[in-house]
């Protein structure tokens, strides 16, 4: 089965999706992990790109992409997290693979900001936490290190909003060209992988 999971930021799609993997036995393909992963030539050829404030070109990312798709790990399907972002990179999609459907897990903008809006992280170690979702024992304090805990400069509601304004404008009509399954991602991240399971029949 090949899947594309989608949603807003703050919908839990990377945990849902490395759930539904693990259910399905394929790999999940998140294209940040796969940038952040890259090694040798690909690697200098992404830092090039980065080092200049340039946008990542669509055609390097699905070279990169038919790459993954080749290798033995994905015969029986994938799970792919974070491309396509609009309609232009879903028709370049199309031309190198087919999609069998996309998991849309919905959430309101309101939910989006009040989860993104509670993300920390140590200034120290880096370890992650969510004030609203997985608080930490010590609203400042790190619980692996006692680093100070500090939010992201693109965290503030007026970020997140922007970011969410440009999901419901470019991602979302992505929808009109797949067969979509819509599941409501606002329940615990057990109650949503039981039901993209349900909708998806296994």
């Amino acid at each position: 089965m090949k899947l594309i999971l989608i949603g807003p930021q703050g919908s839990g799609k990377g945990t849902q999706a490395k759930l539904l993997a693990s259910k399905l036995g394929v790999p999940h393909i998140s294209t940040g992990d796969l940038l952040r992963g890259a090694t040798g030539k690909l690697r200098a050829k992404i830092d090039s790109y980065i080092v200049a404030g340039n946008l990542f070109p669509d055609e390097l990312m699905l070279e990169i992409l038919e790459k993954r798709f080749s290798e033995e790990d994905c015969k029986n399907g994938w799970i792919l997290d974070g491309f396509p972002r609009n309609l232009k990179q879903a028709k370049m999609l199309d031309e190198i693979t087919r999609v069998d459907k996309v998991v849309e897990i919905s959430i309101s903008d309101e939910e989006a900001v009040r989860r993104l809006g509670g993300r920390v992280s140590c200034e120290k170690c880096g370890a992650g936490f969510n004030l609203v979702t997985m608080p930490p024992q010590d609203s400042e304090k790190c619980d692996k290190c006692g680093g100070k805990l500090v939010q992201r400069a693109d965290d503030t509601e007026e970020a997140i909003r922007k970011r969410l304004e440009i999901y419901h404008r470019e991602t979302e009509p992505i929808l009109t060209r797949y067969e979509s399954v819509k599941i409501n991602g606002e329940k615990s991240a057990e109650e949503v992988q039981k039901d993209i399971q349900r909708e998806l029949g296994i």
